[in-house]
């Protein structure tokens, strides 16, 4: 049996007197070992070092004295003043029993002393409690404690008999029991991956679901570390952040790890977290591992994400693709939709046919038909779309060929997923074709680059269902184009071809369909304008505007714009001009025509809105002999007149009822134009706008009337240009006229007495006055003419005659009288010794006609000029087809 001497060394360091006693009880395992012959002491401090810091004592609490001979405490560790709470000068002297066990236990307690002095070893549970603290007299004792003590006999130095006795706190101690217990049950029956790693960033422990993960059994784990278990990479990030968790105690949650398991080439994917872990003393041990398979969870969030994204790209081409009726803004629509949310590379490529107007009967299209590539996008710094051959320009024509993936697909209308080329920039690429309305209308590809995630079945789905949205909107745009076209290619039918020329005015126009005019696609108008070359070199100007758009608008101003053309040609006063077109606008809306409108009405009548027609029109009459204008207006804006010199001014001109409302008559105003004037006929889409009141426009368009020296082409221009902020979506037409009269020396103009001889006197003025002009060719056609027109005014006029010869682009002959019968030509009979004269005129002249005037008729015929490339003909040849 081990002796240890009665007095023990004092020590100023608690803790130096337990690893004292750990080092003597080391010592002498030692000298057992050494006398059994089973080892060799080591050389140097090996043997006597003191036991690390986080050994199994600075958790339990184990301390340590002796009893002497007499039963009296002799020696009293550092330990023990730390678990009783009494100083070593104090315990020293102290009967243990008398000291620490309770009145009703003391007699046993003194038996057991008796027996361990008397050499028996005895192990035990002993309650205690503490003696009262010095320098009380009332008898209470201290706290109440469970130790558990062993006692071993010893020996004096002199011989005697004595013991040693170990002391242990049982309450900590059962604490640790509870608490190594429930550690064990964590650590061993954890779902999850523990792993305890050592500061040298190896493995400790392992748990039993770790080791079923990597293999073997926990044990087999031991010393290994990070890079046993992960790639490279993956391993030297792990382990900085172990070495900063270790460094810093910085605790790590939810660190996602990456990693290949044994047998399996699967990537999975864990949840890991760190802490550090401490000794009892506070110093750190370790760092605990706690991870989490967090593969399938991560699927779930890559197919949750996935489909949101989804969801998201859908609910953004639904808001974004089909904005315009433009057929390449919608496919640039759909590029930045799905770039670069859903690829990285796409092109739009759309037949040529369907482009150009042609009609593609229902079904699957040729898949090696021309197409024009009308949109690309990338995110890959404008990397070229990828392929076999030289690279496709937007707005270039090309096609597949007949065997490649993309052809196909335009054949067979389902997607292909075509591979990327070796050492491409292209992963893979998805050739969608876009069916609209069972029509395919053209090819989207989509592609992502290398390194990006490849296109699943979730992807095809997605990319067939945008490439279909995509195609309808392009479908409906592609008709409404086609559509557009043939109205506005209707309206411009309707409207005067070429560049307009008028006697005695310099003429300009513009048209700009609302198209044009707004920067966006809208429907065609009613707006319209005309110039009418009317007898004796007048001119009727014209500008109108049907309310309303689209075709019904378009076709309704072709009507009222014919009606115009054939009331002019009547010659009829610019009143009764507008009042027939009244009665003919409101007709347009009734079955019957002009006749059921006007009995409808003397009835009330409930009209549909839908079918009733009004218009705006202003009609002017022009005379370039006395540069006289006679204005009628229908509800439409009032002209504007540029005198020389003068600012411009809108000229008063009653504005009347809109064509098709009825009931009101119309007024004439007649203004004398100065050489020179510039008169300007607009339409209010010119002056008016959402943004822009009409009586702003007027002053805008007004003022921007400021020199009318200038050529008209370059004032429309400059109009045009000033007032683009002020006109909105409907249509514009402007008509711009400058005053230019015929000189004085173009006019021949005489009074003819009633009398036969005027025919003669006629005929010398005629001559006299086209040699004067050195239209010496014309002057034989003329006389005979003359003749014939001033012979029926004598026969079956009345009052006066009176003669007048104007010369301008043709020669006209006029001759008047007060008498209101109309001429009329009729055929004459073989045995008819008259009735010839008016064939010999419609014969000889380029055309002719009568007019009714304030006093009377004009019965005129005109005449080409020598040099307008148009042959006279012969007066003998036409008088010999008469028999």
């Amino acid at each position: 049996m081990s002796e240890i001497p009665a007095k023990a060394t004092e020590s100023e360091d608690p803790s130096d007197g337990a690893r004292a006693e750990t080092a003597d009880a080391c010592a002498g395992d030692a000298r057992h070992t050494l006398a059994d012959g089973e080892g060799e002491v080591p050389a140097g401090d090996a043997l006597w070092q003191s036991s690390p810091p986080g050994s199994i004592y600075d958790y339990i609490k184990v301390a340590s004295f002796s009893i002497g001979p007499d039963g009296l405490v002799d020696q009293w560790s550092l330990r023990a003043e730390q678990i009783f709470g009494i100083a070593a000068e104090r315990a020293v002297g102290m009967d243990p029993i008398d000291a620490f066990i309770d009145p009703d236990r003391r007699e046993r307690g003194q038996r057991k002393m008796a027996e361990i002095l008397d050499g028996r070893e005895w192990t035990g549970v002993v309650p205690f409690r503490l003696p009262a603290p010095p320098g009380t007299g009332d008898g209470t004792r201290g706290e109440q404690g469970l130790a558990e003590v062993y006692v071993m006999p010893t020996r004096t130095q002199e011989g005697e008999k004595a013991a040693v006795c170990i002391v242990v706190d049982v309450r900590t101690l059962r604490s640790i029991e509870t608490d190594l217990a429930a550690s064990q049950a964590i650590f061993g029956q954890s779902p999850f991956g523990f792993l305890l790693i050592d500061p040298e960033l190896r493995v400790r422990r392992a748990n039993e679901r770790f080791a079923s993960i990597f293999g073997g059994t926990p044990d087999d784990h031991r010393g290994k570390g990070v890079s046993d278990y992960l790639p490279r990479p993956e391993a030297e990030r792990v382990s900085a952040v172990l070495r900063r968790v270790l460094e810093t105690g910085d605790s790590i949650t939810d660190m996602h790890v990456t990693g290949f398991v044994p047998g399996s080439e699967e990537r999975r994917h864990w949840s890991v977290n760190l802490y550090r872990v401490h000794s009892g003393s506070g110093r750190p041990i370790g760092i605990a591992w706690l991870g989490t398979d967090v593969t399938a969870r991560r699927a779930a969030a890559r197919e949750a994400a996935a489909a949101r994204r989804n969801l998201a790209l859908l609910n953004e081409a639904g808001a974004r693709i089909g904005n315009s009726l433009d057929l390449e803004t919608t496919a640039r629509e759909l590029l930045d939709v799905v770039v670069p949310g859903f690829c990285d590379l796409a092109t739009v490529d759309l037949y040529q046919g369907l482009l150009a107007g042609d009609e593609t009967p229902t079904g699957l299209a040729d898949g090696s038909a021309e197409l024009r590539r009308v949109a690309f996008s990338s995110a890959v710094s404008d990397a070229p779309f990828p392929g076999s051959g030289a690279a496709v320009a937007v707005g270039a024509v090309h096609h597949f060929p007949f065997n490649s993936p993309c052809a196909d697909a335009l054949r067979t209308a389902r997607p292909v997923t075509i591979p990327g080329e070796e050492g491409g920039l292209v992963q893979s690429t998805l050739a969608v074709p876009m069916v609209a309305h069972d029509t395919v209308v053209g090819l989207v590809q989509f592609s992502r680059t290398k390194g990006s995630e490849p296109f699943g079945d979730r992807d095809r789905d997605l990319a067939v269902e945008l490439a279909a949205r995509a195609a309808v909107c392009i479908d409906n745009a592609r008709l409404y184009r086609r559509e557009h076209e043939r109205a506005l290619m209707l309206q411009r039918s309707l409207l005067p071809p070429g560049d307009p020329v008028a006697s005695g005015l310099d003429i300009a126009c513009r048209y700009l369909p609302g198209s044009v005019a707004s920067g966006r696609p809208s429907e065609v108008g009613g707006d319209w304008f005309d110039v009418i070359e009317l007898p004796g070199h007048r001119t009727a100007l014209v500008v109108g505007d049907v309310m309303g758009r689209g075709l019904r608008a378009a076709v309704a101003m072709g009507e009222l714009r014919t009606a115009v053309r054939t009331l002019a040609l009547l010659d009829l006063e610019p009143a009764e001009v507008l009042s027939a077109l009244d009665e003919i606008a409101r007709g347009l809306g009734t079955p019957g025509g002009v006749q059921q409108a006007t009995r409808a009405a003397r009835r009330p009548r409930e009209a549909d809105l839908s079918e009733v027609y009004l218009a705006t029109c202003v009609y002017a009459v022009y005379d370039s002999v006395t540069r006289r204008c006679t204005f009628a207006n229908a509800g439409h804006l009032p002209p504007v007149l540029v005198e020389p010199g003068e600012p411009a001014l809108m000229l008063d001109v009653p504005p009347g009822m809109p064509l098709g409302v009825g009931g009101e008559p119309f007024e004439e105003v007649e203004v004398e134009l100065p050489e020179g004037a510039l008169l300007a006929l607009y339409t209010d889409g010119l002056v008016e706008s959402r943004d822009h009141p009409l009586d702003e426009g007027l002053q805008a368009f007004v003022g921007a009337l400021t020199d009318p020296t200038s050529p008209l082409e370059d004032v429309c221009d400059h109009v045009l240009t000033t007032l683009d902020t002020h006109h909105g979506e409907d249509d514009i037409a402007l008509l711009m006229a400058r005053v230019q009269g015929l000189p004085a020396d173009s006019v021949g103009d005489w009074t003819l007495p009633r009398e036969p001889r005027s025919v003669g006197r006629a005929r010398e003025y005629a001559r006299g006055q086209l040699l004067g002009w050195g239209m010496e060719p014309l002057v034989d056609t003329t006389e005979l003419l003359v003749s014939e027109l001033v012979t029926n005014a004598l026969r079956y006029g009345e009052g006066e005659i009176r003669l007048r010869l104007l010369l301008d682009r043709t020669l006209v002959c006029e001759v008047w009288d007060a008498g209101l019968v109309q001429p009329r030509r009729r055929r004459a009979r073989d045995t008819d010794e008259g009735g010839r004269g008016l064939q010999l005129v419609g014969l000889l002249s380029a055309a002719w006609g009568s007019r009714r005037t304030p006093r009377g008729k004009t019965v005129w015929f005109e005449l080409p000029l020598p040099d307008g490339g148009r042959g006279l003909a012969d007066p003998a040849e036409a008088l010999l087809s008469l028999f």
